[in-house]
């Protein structure tokens, strides 16, 4: 294989003429540059320069491979920029998954910053429940995921990936405008017990979680409509077809609907960040600072960013496992 260190050198004695005017534009020493331009004659397996008393002359060997080299070298060149680049976070490739309120509420802004800052770099999205998230970013598919995990339905991540947390989000119940269980201080969840409520699918997370709210106030929830679509939730539920509870990230005002926080009980969702602890990828860190900030720049009634951060850890530095359980 042919030493790039060589063909460079061979440029440039083609260009000057000589191993000593070769050796004052490179640093090296006349007695440097000819063994270069040796070693580089035995890989090629023919002689590059005509040896006179008084110079040296290049053959046509010596010109073409020249004319090659600087297009390669170009090349070698253009690579090591952008690997550069890649290692101090400039450019390179971000995979990131989420999960559907999310990807509305924090993806966007997270991303604007990114592109912001790294105006080169190719960010992927892929949107799933966190269950079909953690595979990946344990197979590395995914160098970063949110998940969430609420209160009354703990969770376990895998030990092997790091837990980063984002928000916490306070339960909204869903009331339509003008219902009469609305008080100044208000609503009594227990006065619902024979409301017809909407619901997401059975065997989700929010519908445990709604079960097992329900279950404090001592009822069960009469479920008469399911959706995962917290957007067809708050239709029915302007609609005067029911009640509903769903996660601060998925309220958003409109007409015919009235939002009131839960009180009195373990009544949030938290959403994370989750990525390999292995994982070293140079753009994780600068992801994780934009989560940050698009998690603060949503805080308000039902969101609240963590107020733990203090600094966002460099992924690809030495760090302790972390195997954290919600609840």
């Amino acid at each position: 294989m042919l030493n790039p260190l060589h063909l460079r050198t061979l440029i440039e004695v083609v260009s000057t003429g000589s191993f000593a005017r070769a050796a004052r534009r490179t640093g090296y020493t006349a007695s440097a540059v000819s063994q270069q331009i040796a070693a580089l004659e035995r890989a090629v397996g023919a002689s590059l320069f005509e040896r006179e008393a008084h110079g040296i002359r290049p053959t046509g060997m010596a010109f073409t491979i020249a004319d090659r080299a600087r297009d390669a070298i170009a090349v070698l060149d253009s690579l090591e920029r952008d690997i550069h680049d890649v290692v101090q976070g400039r450019s390179g490739r971000l995979r990131l998954g989420t999960f559907p309120t999310a990807g509305e509420r924090l993806v966007p802004h997270a991303v604007a910053e990114l592109t912001r800052l790294h105006p080169t770099a190719d960010i992927l999205l892929d949107e799933a429940e966190p269950d079909d998230l953690v595979p990946l970013v344990q197979k590395g598919d995914l160098d970063l995921a949110l998940v969430f995990a609420y209160d009354l339905v703990p969770r376990v991540w895998p030990e092997e990936l790091t837990v980063f947390p984002l928000v916490e989000e306070t339960l909204a119940l869903l009331v339509p405008a003008g219902h009469p269980a609305l008080r100044e201080d208000g609503v009594d969840l227990a006065a619902l017990a024979d409301e017809r409520w909407v619901a997401s699918r059975p065997g989700t997370a929010g519908s445990t979680s709604l079960s097992r709210v329900c279950a404090a106030h001592r009822f069960a929830p009469k479920v008469a409509f399911r959706s995962n679509d917290y957007d067809v939730v708050q239709g029915l539920v302007a609609a005067g077809a029911g009640v509903a509870i769903v996660p601060g990230l998925a309220y958003q005002a409109r007409e015919g609907v009235v939002g009131v926080p839960l009180a009195h009980i373990p009544s949030h969702r938290r959403v994370s960040a989750l990525y390999r602890t292995a994982n070293h990828n140079p753009l994780l860190a600068a992801a994780l600072d934009a989560f940050v900030l698009a998690g603060r720049g949503l805080q308000g009634r039902f969101v609240r960013a963590d107020e733990s951060i203090r600094s966002v850890p460099d992924p690809a530095a030495e760090q302790p496992e972390q195997h954290v359980e919600f609840g």
